[in-house]
Order: C-alpha cells, then sequence, then structure tokens
C-alpha cells in the first residue's frame, strides 16, 4: 500500500529575509502543494472528540484533558484511567506516536501550528509528548512543540502535555519503533535504480546522493541547487525538488539513529542536517529542517551555511 506523505498546509511562500513572494518559480512547499492545504472542513467534530479526516484519527477535542502536564509514564497512566471509565465512551484511547501527533501540525500557522478553524480547546502553545521512544536516547521520548512544530526528543521524567487519540490510519505510516497501528512498511521498501532510490512505502522517488551541492548550503542555494539538477535531468527525471518537511521526515526510521534511516538504506553520504522546502510559519526568514542523524525536525535561519541538499520527485 502507498502512503504519501501529507501536506503541510503551507499556502505563502516567503524569501530569505521572510517577506512574502509569489510562489510561482519559487520551488517551495506552497508553488507545488497549497491547492491542497486542508480548510477547516478537515476535521469533524462532536462535544467530546474530533475525527481528522486526512488521517482517520480521533482526538479527544479537550487538547487538556489532564488539566496540567505530566510526565511520560504519568501521561500513559491517565490514558489507562481513561479507558478504564470508558472516557467519551470509548476504551481504547493511547498516547500518539510521533508521527501521528506531527500530523495534526500545519505549517501555515502557529502559535499554535494547527488549521485554522480548527475544533479543538486548551491547546497549549508548548510541547505534547508522543509514545515513541527516541533511538538514540531511549531514557527519552519525542515530543512535538505545537507554537511552530518542531519535533524533538525530552527527558521521560519531565512535565509535558498530553493528548490521546484512537483510531488507526491508512493515510500515515507506521514509525519503525515497534508501534503496532497504521500501515505497516513493505519489504523491500528502499530500491536503489541507478542515480535515484524508489520508496514503496510513499510512491516517493529521491536522489541516490543525499548530498547534492557537496556539502552545507544556505537555503536560497538548496532552491537554486534542484533548478540545476532538473535541468541536467539526473535519473531522466525534470520534476525534481526540494522535499517538503513531511516527506523529509517520512524518510525517518525511528527505531534508528545516526543516521535514523531503514536499516540497509541505499543512499550515499547522508548526512546530519537538511533543508525542506517549507519555511516556518513561526518565523518566515526561518525554514523547516530535518536532523537525521537524530530523527529530529528542527528550524534554521534561511541564510545558515549548515544544512545539505537532498531531492525529491513525485507526481504534485
Amino acid at each position: 500500500m502507498i502512503c504519501p506523505p501529507l501536506p503541510t498546509g503551507q499556502t505563502f511562500c516567503a524569501d530569505a529575509t521572510g517577506a512574502t513572494i509569489p510562489c510561482r518559480g519559487t520551488g517551495q512547499d506552497a508553488e507545488f502543494f497549497a491547492r491542497r492545504a486542508p480548510g477547516p472542513e478537515r476535521f469533524t467534530a462532536n462535544q467530546d472528540t474530533a475525527t481528522d479526516t486526512l488521517t482517520g484519527l480521533t482526538w479527544l477535542r479537550d487538547a487538556n484533558a489532564p488539566g496540567f502536564p505530566l510526565s511520560w509514564q504519568e501521561g500513559h497512566d491517565f490514558i489507562g484511567a481513561m479507558n478504564r471509565r470508558g472516557h467519551a465512551g470509548h476504551r481504547d484511547w493511547r498516547m500518539p506516536d510521533r508521527r501521528e501527533l506531527f500530523s495534526l501540525v500545519c505549517f501555515d500557522q502557529a502559535n499554535p501550528a494547527l488549521s485554522a478553524g480548527h475544533p479543538f480547546i486548551n491547546v497549549f502553545d508548548g510541547w505534547y509528548w508522543s509514545a515513541t521512544p527516541s533511538a538514540m536516547h531511549p531514557s527519552q521520548a519525542w515530543h512535538v512543540q505545537l507554537s511552530g512544530g518542531r519535533m524533538f526528543w525530552g527527558s521521560r521524567t519531565g512535565y509535558e502535555m498530553v493528548w490521546p487519540v484512537r483510531g488507526a490510519s491508512q493515510a500515515l505510516p507506521k514509525t519503525g519503533a515497534g508501534d503496532t497501528v497504521n500501515v505497516p512498511w513493505p519489504e523491500p521498501r528502499l530500491a536503489r535504480q541507478g542515480s535515484v532510490v524508489r520508496d514503496a512505502l510513499t510512491g516517493l522517488t529521491w536522489t541516490a546522493s543525499a548530498d547534492l551541492a557537496n556539502g552545507p548550503t544556505d537555503w536560497t542555494t538548496a532552491l537554486a541547487a534542484l533548478a540545476r539538477l532538473n535541468r541536467d535531468k539526473v535519473g531522466d527525471i525534470v520534476q525534481w525538488r526540494l522535499p517538503t518537511i513531511r516527506e523529509l521526515e517520512s524518510l525517518v526510521d525511528a527505531s534508528r539513529h545516526s543516521p535514523a534511516l531503514p536499516a540497509g538504506h541505499p543512499f550515499d553520504r547522508p548526512s546530519e542536517a537538511y533543508w525542506s522546502s517549507t519555511s516556518s510559519a513561526f518565523e518566515r526568514d526561518w525554514a523547516m529542517c530535518l536532523y537525521l542523524h537524530k530523527g529530529a525536525v528542527g528550524v534554521a535561519h534561511k541564510g545558515d551555511r549548515g544544512f545539505h541538499v537532498w531531492a525529491v520527485s513525485a507526481p504534485v
């Protein structure tokens, strides 16, 4: 089953200074995917829950059901108590995995980074726990910051917000970290064909080289490198793009680190830090990036020359 990455929801393009610019010819996220940005109809809500029509997952409408931050284990215990009493008529609530929690983020919005018109209440702009442990630091677990959409790890003894979810998704793949719901990975998943790699899970095609600019560069130069790649018709493909942050994150195997890629991956020269084509809605002169050794999603100033270039192709 092919499971393409979700759209980011971004509808604007911004230059390196953060100024809004026309999208045509920029190679940015919204040039290709703004028309797919979900609207207010994304969620179907009732009194207690809201179902995401993009993923099929059902979330509590109250994004702070405990009323205060909890440690990671306290979060699991709280959800266990919800199930024992059949909260909102259900006994299958759970802590979301990292990809499920990340799926809520809309990169068109900030504070919180949720779709405009969302039905949720008591949303906190800070960190929310996921159920996924860090492969690099097993005493820590992944969490997502809803001010702008970053995803990193935190100590399980720290205190974060908890947002229960239920159901399984046919639009989200498993994380690779032992989760038992959502779309399983095909075997083999990644197949190299000369200078390109096909991903049977997402339907995306990647350049086999994970360092197209021969070293780190700034965001504007990264976008320009893709124009050159298309002129050269690498792999006989003329629609190479800088990947969106969701496309980059789709490569992550959360059970691995250094790099956080599926075992036996066929890529050449994977590095630690990668640019995406997705601007930060929190600060538009920054862009979303992937820290591949960790599997983390962060942000970087567009003028920073510390990030590498990878290319993706797929029907848009």
